[in-house]
């Protein structure tokens, strides 16, 4: 993005509108800790919306709109999100799954950016497509969770032809929900949301190991779903994890030798954290689902969770949150997907822009 000469006359209304044009300059002048330094553990001051004094229904998120609705009879219950290079989104959707009739396999499914839909590939019934990830070379990765099924249950990789290829088989009792490739394109990280791990694999694919086994990362049991870990991304040297049952986002270092580093706990108090996002690939800045109405136990938000551990919501359900699972980010524009598991049903993706100005201003209290 070009950037015309500044001179010292330039007026501060010039200087807003050039602050919302240039994002990365925008970051590079708030403070680093608050915006694009390490972040800390949640111990260091994780915050409440409600200690900072601001509304449910602030301006970080606006002209939010929905892009597409899906049938939730049909089983296409949104569940994760990739944003493509060229404009287009590929979503994982839960098919038959333990909150609906078992009756549907699960999809994933390509909206492009006119708003054309192709099913990539259809799952069986009592499966579901939860994570999904794209390599730099384009190969579509996703996670068919197959309950008890040892010869289905793993990662896939979509082949040139479209075609699926299971790269990486996991044990009938596990869980594949989140996925991440490092900077590197070289291993894939996969969250187990039932077995407290998280497993790598090459991209190639192989023998997944277990890459980290941790209470952090496990379910609750007493839950009336026991999530353990659930998004997954690879971030600035580390995977970023979420638990769903503890409403922890976490941070694990990725050592020079590639193995996990000690759980930092980025922000606490999430309860139904889902899949998320950053701002952008410097940032971390992280756009969260709390995917309450999931499980009947917690709100529908998106959060803006920042560096410090503070967060706020930005989103609820007064802006048609429902059972929101995921977020994406690509430029200005936050994508969220929502599993419509209340009634009446309302499955959909939505998309709204990002007021960057709002947006620091909070990340400076």
């Amino acid at each position: 993005m070009q950037q015309r000469q500044q001179t010292a006359r330039r007026s501060a209304s010039s200087a807003r509108r050039f602050l919302k044009r240039n994002v990365s300059i925008a970051l590079a002048v708030t403070a680093s800790a608050a915006v694009l330094g390490s972040a800390p553990s949640a111990s260091a001051g994780t915050g409440h919306s409600g200690s900072s004094g601001y509304s449910y229904r602030g301006s970080v998120v606006t002209d939010v709109r929905t892009e597409a609705t899906f049938d939730y009879a049909a089983g296409e219950i949104p569940e994760n999100i990739t944003a493509n290079p060229d404009g287009s989104v590929t979503l994982s959707m839960l098919g038959s799954c333990a909150v609906c009739e078992r009756t549907h396999g699960p999809q994933l499914m390509r909206i492009s950016a006119s708003g054309e839909r192709t099913v990539l590939v259809t799952g069986q019934v009592g499966e579901a497509i939860s994570g999904n990830t794209r390599g730099s070379d384009g190969t579509v990765y996703y996670a068919l969770w197959a309950p008890g099924n040892a010869a289905r249950n793993g990662v896939y990789a979509l082949r040139g032809d479209g075609s699926p290829e299971r790269i990486a088989a996991l044990p009938a009792d596990s869980g594949p929900n989140g996925l991440a490739i490092d900077a590197a394109g070289r291993t894939l990280y996969i969250a187990d949301s039932l077995k407290g791990t998280i497993w790598s694999v090459p991209v190639s694919g192989g023998s997944a190991t277990p890459w980290l086994t941790d209470a952090a990362l496990a379910p609750v049991p007493t839950e009336a779903l026991p999530i353990g870990a659930n998004g997954l991304r690879f971030h600035n040297g580390a995977l970023w994890v979420s638990n769903f049952n503890k409403g922890t986002l976490l941070r694990v270092p990725v050592t020079g030798t590639g193995a996990a580093g000690p759980i930092r706990p980025v922000a606490e108090g999430l309860p139904n954290i889902d899949d998320f996002s950053f701002l952008t690939s410097r940032s971390d800045v992280v756009f969260v689902a709390q995917n309450g109405s999931s499980s009947q136990n917690g709100p529908d938000r998106v959060v803006v969770v920042y560096p410090n551990g503070t967060y706020k919501p930005v989103l609820t359900s007064e802006d048609g949150l429902a059972s929101p699972s995921a977020t994406a980010v690509r430029g200005n524009r936050l994508y969220i997907t929502n599993g419509g598991v209340p009634e009446p049903h309302d499955p959909k993706l939505q998309a709204g822009r990002i007021n960057f100005t709002a947006l620091l201003a909070h990340a400076a209290h």
